[in-house]
């Protein structure tokens, strides 16, 4: 058996144990990110898989990561919902951060939602604002991701062919979805802007030069996640939606350089948390996916 198809493997043994405990198919699929998971307490009819339970997933190390996928109800709709996500920057690479999106479409989900915590670029954005994702650059992308956990030119059934992976690259972030989110923050009488999200390997922080740098490359917003996730989601037919909660500010020029914590930025996620769940459930209530 060769390694592609043992992956293969893994991803089925998974959705089985997982299908034999949740009461019901989900149509959403949601990763919570650092700072996020409190998200999860909000999901009714809770079912619990620790992914040590899972073939195939990793351990997540990261802190405020519970390494759990929930399935239940959240604003009326079957969900399944990553607490806690695997990072590259933990040894992992591509094919294992992105291996519970191969289980989640498998389970049914047609709509992924995306959370992180990220540090903003642009100097219009304050501590816990919004930023809905309409681009990103990942700069930490392994050029064998679409074929190291796939089988061998295959996904989902369809050829991965240049062709396939350039058209479908050119709109992950869906634009309706884009629409809502902005929509329900204005409704909900909170900032949220469209931006670009820029991925990097981590797990230190940037320089000031780095900060310079990323502005100059037209991004909003960094974090060290998120990019390979998407565009797994994007080639498996899902409809994608992400949110970035900005943690900290750059502020390169600055006379003293501001120095980011891991918990500041959990604590940032927690304050903002009620901005993610009006966006989450406004999308999720609706029709329009």
């Amino acid at each position: 058996m060769t390694q592609t198809s043992s992956a293969d493997v893994l991803v089925n043994d998974s959705i089985a144990i997982v299908r034999s405990r949740f009461a019901e198919v989900p149509t959403a699929a949601i990763i919570l990110g650092s700072g996020l998971g409190d998200l999860a307490d909000e999901i009714t009819d809770a079912v619990v898989c620790d992914y040590d339970e899972l073939p195939g997933f990793a351990k997540s190390t990261a802190s405020g990561h519970r390494g759990q996928l929930i399935g239940g109800k959240l604003a009326g709709v079957s969900i399944v919902a990553m607490a806690g996500r695997f990072h590259r920057y933990e040894g992992y690479s591509d094919a294992d951060v992105t291996f519970p999106v191969r289980v989640m479409a498998g389970l049914g989900a047609k709509l992924m939602i995306v959370s992180n915590a990220a540090g903003g670029l642009n100097p219009s954005l304050s501590v816990g604002d919004i930023v809905v994702l309409r681009d990103h650059i990942d700069l930490a992308r392994s050029r064998s991701l679409l074929l190291e956990h796939v089988t061998e030119k295959t996904i989902a059934g369809e050829l991965l062919t240049d062709r396939t992976c350039i058209c479908r690259s050119r709109e992950i972030y869906d634009v309706k979805l884009r629409e809502l989110a902005l929509n329900a923050a204005r409704r909900a009488d909170f900032h949220a802007t469209l931006g670009v999200y820029l991925a990097t390997l981590g797990p230190t922080y940037e320089t000031r030069a780095e900060y310079r740098m990323m502005r100059s490359f037209g991004a909003d917003v960094v974090g060290m996640s998120t990019a390979p996730e998407v565009r797994v989601a994007n080639l498996l037919g899902m409809r994608v939606l992400a949110l970035s909660m900005v943690s900290n500010i750059a502020k390169p020029d600055a006379d003293v350089a501001a120095v980011a914590s891991h918990s500041e930025v959990l604590a940032a996620g927690r304050s903002a948390a009620f901005k993610l769940r009006a966006i989450v459930e406004t999308v999720l209530r609706s029709s329009d996916w």
